[in-house]
């Protein structure tokens, strides 16, 4: 059975296609003939790992029982230099114009990258982390609309995840769009805590006291501008409220700057409960880190991760920005050797959206910044790198170890989008807490004042600072169930569709099955009559291909969305 026919099979059945551990595959870079043989990974073990105060130490000096993604490259005779080449006449650090990155197994979703069809379709569009998007939030959403639909959340006893936002940052990268408050008086925070304590307590008698917290993320700006005592006094707060699921099965993150939070604070916040955290990297050249104005060496990054591996942290997300001043390639593939050496659990490689209009700090970086064919050379090396180590390409920017939950999530078909991207826990009402964050209670999303003062005032008043939202229509709902199974499945059954919200798919889609025509021509999707498949051309373009199904695409809000490459 040829993959294709093995997809179309699955498809048929009612099961989509779905993305599986790659731990005894190998994996074909087609457009270069070159193959990678990878063993299993696995985590260094930490009395493996070097000591947090020495400089970064050669690969062949690092141990790790030779399983981690670069120590398998060197295993199977392939070096970090060449392990990236998708074809032998490619500059280096550079995949060929379209390169297919697929298993040899019709058990996964292959994915091309076609230079040619990213530049057509680069065009505006949402990320859909939520749908309706956050673009369409209105002012006639209040306190009495979340109150319904917590109680709603109430009476189901449904498990909850909480996003905590720490505005405050010590100093500004030139690349953020962030909802974020720069200063270095770190007494700032003593207010904000106070009301983040008052905040907890108020969206706990709304939405029952006792409930399982399953899920929890601290998020910014920079959540670790708090003192560790603050930090405690909150998840001590959050306890009293709520009932904390088991280390082994919770997901408790913070985004922590390793700037400002050593190897200390490190095993302070798992002492705390954390067992996720993400890292701030972008990019590890010092001229890229200059022009940022984020000088973090790759030193400290690793002292950071050794510190979490020793400590008992089990997933490490690193974040990563392309389309940065000065990045080549040649130079990002430098960075993606010792992200691959250091073999983090994530990674979220982010298209940087330059929108200085927007965000006036993005004025101040150089206007030498990657475009075009640059930038999707700059992808192409990112996934024919990252492929190569053994990631599993989740979809749109992220990556994750086949062992981790977020890749088992996919292959489960349990995986769904929220605020933070690709996540798990889709059975979870979300509560927001802080200045600027946003919940989803049931069928309706709600944001928390965007300002420091109108967030302090409105919870002096007594009540919480919720400013706007929506409540989801019938057709937002169903909207939204083909958006996010696009997103996470990149398939739809129509079958199922039409079972969950009693509609003809065909008859009530019939504009958007047109519209969608052209897509099929150009090879990014596949329909029959009974579903749609994102083929492997079109993975990196799902955006565009979810935005037919998006009633509000045409809104002129819409024109602020940052370009889908």
């Amino acid at each position: 059975m040829s993959q294709f026919q093995g997809l179309s099979a699955r498809f048929d059945a009612g099961h989509g296609p779905t993305v599986i551990a790659w731990l005894e595959w190998g994996i074909t870079l087609v457009s270069g003939f070159v193959m990678h043989t990878l063993p299993p990974l696995s985590t260094p073990r930490a009395e493996d790992a070097p000591a947090p105060a020495t400089p970064a130490t050669p690969a062949a000096d690092r141990k790790c029982q030779g399983t981690c993604p670069s120590c398998a490259s060197r295993g199977s005779g392939a070096s970090s230099d060449t392990s990236s080449d998708a074809s032998s006449n490619a500059a280096p650090g550079t995949a060929s114009a379209s390169a297919v990155i697929a298993p040899p197994t019709s058990k996964t979703l292959p994915l091309r990258v076609d230079a040619r069809l990213l530049g057509r379709y680069d065009v505006n569009g949402p990320r859909y982390t939520s749908y309706p998007t956050a673009l369409q939030f209105n002012d006639d959403f209040g306190a009495s609309d979340y109150a319904r639909a917590a109680a709603q959340s109430k009476r189901s006893g449904k498990p909850l995840s909480l996003y905590v936002h720490v505005p405050f940052c010590d100093t500004v990268c030139f690349y953020c769009a962030c909802t974020k408050i720069v200063t270095g008086n770190r007494a700032h925070a003593d207010a904000y805590v106070a009301r983040l304590h008052t905040e907890i307590a108020r969206q706990a008698s709304l939405l029952g006291a006792g409930r399982t917290l399953a899920q929890m993320h601290w998020g910014g700006g920079t959540p670790t501008f708090l003192s560790l005592e603050q930090i405690a006094s909150l998840v001590d707060a959050i306890r009293r409220q709520f009932v904390m699921a088991p280390d082994d099965s919770a997901e408790y993150s913070i985004e922590i700057d390793p700037r400002s939070a050593g190897p200390a604070s490190i095993r302070a916040l798992r002492a705390l409960g954390f067992n996720r955290l993400s890292i701030g990297v972008q990019d590890f050249d010092p001229r890229v880190q200059q022009a940022i104005h984020r000088v973090q060496p790759r030193a400290l990054v690793e002292a950071t991760l050794d510190a979490a591996r020793e400590c008992g942290i089990r997933s490490v997300n690193f974040d990563l920005i392309y389309g940065l001043p000065h990045q080549t390639p040649a130079s990002f593939s430098k960075t993606l050797d010792a992200v691959i050496e250091m073999a983090p659990e994530r990674l979220s490689v982010f298209s940087y959206a330059h929108l200085p209009q927007q965000f006036k700090m993005q004025r101040c970086l150089p206007d030498d910044l990657p475009a075009g064919p640059e930038k999707v050379a700059l992808l192409q090396t990112i996934i024919a790198r990252l492929t190569a180590a053994g990631y599993v390409y989740i979809g749109m920017d992220h990556f994750a170890r086949p062992d981790d939950e977020l890749a088992r999530a996919q292959a489960a078909g349990t995986l769904h989008r929220n605020f933070q991207g690709y996540s798990t826990r889709a059975d979870c009402d979300l509560i927001g807490v802080g200045m600027s964050s946003i919940g989803r209670i049931g069928d309706s999303y709600a944001q928390n004042a965007k300002t420091l003062r109108t967030y302090y005032e409105a919870i002096d008043a007594g009540g919480l600072a919720i400013t706007r939202g929506v409540r989801l229509t019938d057709d937002d709902r169903l909207r939204r169930d083909v958006i996010s199974r696009l997103m996470c499945h990149m398939s739809l059954n129509f079958e199922a569709i039409e079972q969950a919200h009693d509609i003809d798919f065909v008859a009530y889609f019939a504009a958007e099955l047109g519209e969608l025509a052209d897509l099929a021509e150009d090879g990014l999707v596949a329909i029959d009559a009974r579903g749609l498949r994102v083929l492997p051309a079109g993975r990196l373009l799902v955006r565009v291909i979810a935005q037919v199904f998006d009633s509000y695409r045409r809104s002129a809000a819409n024109t602020r969305c940052a370009k889908v490459v």
